[in-house]
This record gives C-alpha cells, structure tokens and sequence, in this order.
C-alpha cells in the first residue's frame, strides 16, 4: 500500500501553506499541490471553508491511491491536509499557522500568499478606511507571510514562496486606485523577498503570478447573478477584453503555483509571471 508521504508528484514531499485557501484560487491551488505530493496547511479566515477544503483533499488522496481512512476533518484525513483559521492582517495568527504547519509536518516548504479581496469604486469615492483595509488584507498580510515563514523554510531546507498578485499591478483602472496600488507594491515586494531569500542557505525562491480575470468569488462584483445563463452572459462580455477571448480558470492559476513551489522552477525568482490571456500584451 503506498502512503501519502511515498505518492509520486511535482512537489512530493513538500509542505505547503496557503492563504485564503476556502475558496476561489486557494481552494485550486490547495487541490491541486496536495494531488501532486504535497503536504498541505489549508488557511483561511473561514475556518469551515477550509476545514471542508481540508477534508475534500483528504478524499481525493484517499481516492487516488485506493485507500480508506476514518479521522476528523484536519489533519487527521490522511494526514496530507491541516485546516487553520488565519487573519492574514493579525501577525500574531501568522505565527500560529505556520507554527502548526511546521508542527504539524515536521517543516514548511512553501507558501502561497492567496488571500485577498476587490474593491471598485471610483477614486473620488474611495474612503481612506477602505484604502487602508485593501492595503492591510492584500499587501501588508503577503510582507507579513514573507518575512514569518521566510526562516521555517530556510531551516527546512529551503523552498519558495509564491505571491498572488494581478494584471491589475501593472494595468490601471479609474475604479480599482486601492486594489491597483495594493497588487502593484505585491509585485515590486516579490523581488525585493527574491533577493532576500537568495542571500539565505538554503535559498528561498519567491515570485509573483498575475491573473487577470478568473471566474472565483472575487469577480461577484462585476458577475452579480447566481443565474447560469446570465453569468455566462456577463462572463462572455468580460472575455471579449481578453485576446484568447475567454475567463481564466482557478485551475489555470493552480498549475502556475504548483511550477512554481516545484523544483522545475529552481533557476526562477523574482518573476512576475502575467496569466492574463493576453490583456498585458495589447
């Protein structure tokens, strides 16, 4: 019988924690690691949401190495997933993630900071308490994450971090002056991280990736309807703006993130790598 930590995968034996991982990006990107080998702290400000995200990854091992486990929800699942309740503005919920990952697993070998919320407003209606609450949700959580789990990942090791980011740090819009500040500063604080971690031993690789628009949560805003036909009309008029004329993904992202926290991305840090369908190119 083959065990979680003996299955083959881009990122075997690798401990990986992710941020906002109830849903959306996190919840694929999650899947997606813990289905290549990897050891997964599922976190989220939602506790049940990642508790369900947790136990799902549980199932799925169990499915593809044809095996049976009872246990609760956590890391008790097969031991490949841990469900934490994470306020990634709260330092000190940082330090007890990752304090239980590396407990949990023995060390921490990456760190997907996913965790992030929109706002569209236009610029002259933006209030200084929502200016502050994007920056301190989307950028100041991903320099806390960088610099508490730069130093597990180093003494396990070494590994990589990887920064969730967007096409809206490099590509302004008149109603997302919060949201393009946040995401641009994630960008140029990716490589600043990259140099730092390049100066450890062992080395901590750290890169951006930039969706643009994938079809998560985050774009309830601009696809407010729950019917199915009206979604796929309003997505289809989003997909018109993207040269390869559709809406990313969650998985599209995921696959980015497990290159990235695998060993076939040892020669790349302090990348921003565009996911955007060509919108960039233009």
């Amino acid at each position: 019988m083959t065990s979680g930590s003996e299955r083959a995968g881009r990122v075997a034996g690798k401990v990986v924690l992710v941020t906002g991982a109830a849903s959306g990006l996190g919840r694929a990107s999650a899947l997606m690691l813990a289905k290549e080998g990897a050891k997964v702290a599922v976190s989220d400000v939602d506790h049940a949401g990642a508790q369900r995200v947790a136990a799902e990854i549980g199932r799925e091992i169990d499915r593809e190495i044809g095996r049976e486990i009872g246990g609760e929800i956590g890391r008790e699942i097969g031991g490949e997933a841990l469900a934490l309740a994470l306020d990634v503005t709260d330092e000190g919920q940082w330090r007890a993630a990752i304090e239980a990952t590396v407990a949990a697993f023995g060390g921490l070998h990456g760190l997907i900071n996913n965790a992030g919320i929109g706002l569209m407003k236009p610029l002259a209606e933006t209030t200084l308490e929502e200016w502050r609450r994007i920056h301190a949700v989307d950028l100041d959580s991903v320099f806390i994450g960088c610099r508490d789990a730069m130093g597990p990942i180093e003494a396990s090791g070494g590994g990589s971090i990887v920064n969730i980011a967007s096409v809206a740090g490099v590509i302004a819009a008149p109603n997302l002056a919060a949201y393009n500040s946040a995401k641009a500063a994630v960008v140029h604080l990716t490589r600043s991280v990259a140099l730092s971690g390049a100066e450890r031993s062992p080395q901590v690789r750290c890169n951006a990736v930039l969706p643009a628009f994938i079809d998560t949560p985050i774009l309830d805003p601009l696809v407010p309807s729950e019917d199915p036909a009206v979604r796929a009309k309003i997505l289809g008029k989003l997909a018109r703006q993207i040269p390869l004329g559709h809406v990313g993904e969650p998985d599209d992202v995921a696959y980015a993130v497990v290159y990235l926290v695998s060993d076939e991305s040892k020669f790349m840090t302090g990348s921003a790598l565009l996911l955007d369908g060509g919108i960039s190119a233009q």
